[in-house]
């Protein structure tokens, strides 16, 4: 047993290091990014984010939905409006969520007289849409990850339990590869949208790790209950990818196309989705 786990901690301990390597590229933006650039790249993450929602979670959760005798509609449809649904009421929450306050509460704090949230408090309203929206993208690519690390998991726990079929390895190994490519830009996608909301370098960088950690959290979590996981994935592909359409709609797209005096972010979209779609399908 324990030589699968180690397989399983390689495999998805590869996809977090891809992710890790994507939150990188904050290091080569110095200072501020200019507001073009910004639209660029929450184009870019949206478009990176539409493709991951339908090609690595929609389609994958009614593939399972029929392997495992269910109508391939009904986990996928249920699923995505539970995520939505679940990241409007997120959205809902964050006016009152001052994660960065270290004199009140970490949750509900709406009555804090701290300092950090006085000046919070008279900050545009400009500035605390673009955070809650970071929190939001933050929270939904997590969410996407938290999956895609139980997907690698059990392939690799499935190739441990064969070990003399190789073919069960190397498709376990070929997931593991088109998922830590993903998580490249996804990795990106995380950390620049940060830095641009006023956060340090290294915290743009450290959140967009962070997010990817669930991968290998998620394996382990597979590798102990992967009997009582199977049925339950194509409701989570789905619920995750609900989440991530909503943060696109609602937060991403709007910001990066703001009126029609550019479009630069519609361009990014197009281009996020583009490659996305090119690695999902070519590596899948």
């Amino acid at each position: 047993m324990i030589h699968i786990l180690v397989q399983v901690l390689y495999g998805t301990g590869f996809t977090f290091l891809m992710t890790s390597l994507g939150a990188s590229l904050v290091f080569f933006f110095r200072g501020t990014i200019g507001e073009k650039l910004n639209r660029a790249f929450l184009g870019f993450a949206s478009g990176v984010m539409i493709a991951a929602s339908v090609w690595s979670l929609l389609i994958p959760s009614m593939e399972q939905s029929s392997e495992l005798g269910m109508p391939a509609w009904l986990p996928p449809a249920a699923g995505f409006a539970l995520g939505g649904c679940f990241l409007y009421l997120v959205d809902k929450t964050l006016p009152w969520f001052h994660g960065d306050c270290r004199e009140c509460s970490p949750f509900f704090s709406r009555d804090c007289r701290a300092a950090c949230c006085l000046a919070e408090e008279r900050g545009s309203e400009e500035t605390r849409k673009k955070k809650d929206g970071t929190k939001l993208l933050v929270l939904a690519v997590t969410m996407h990850n938290i999956p895609e690390g139980m997907a690698v998991g059990l392939a690799f726990v499935l190739a441990g339990q064969h070990p003399q079929d190789p073919v069960y390895l190397a498709s376990a190994m070929g997931l593991a590869m088109g998922i830590g490519i993903q998580n490249f830009p996804e990795g990106a996608a995380i950390s620049l949208p940060v830095r641009q909301a006023g956060a340090g370098t290294m915290k743009a960088f450290l959140t967009g790790c962070l997010s990817g950690l669930v991968e290998p959290l998620a394996g382990i979590l597979v590798f102990l209950t992967a009997a009582a996981v199977v049925p339950l994935m194509p409701w989570l592909l789905a619920f995750a990818a609900g989440a991530m359409i909503y943060v696109v709609a609602d937060e991403m797209i709007p910001q990066a196309q703001p009126d029609e005096s550019s479009n630069v972010g519609t361009i990014g979209v197009m281009t996020g989705f583009l490659i996305m779609m090119v690695l999902d399908v070519a590596l899948g």
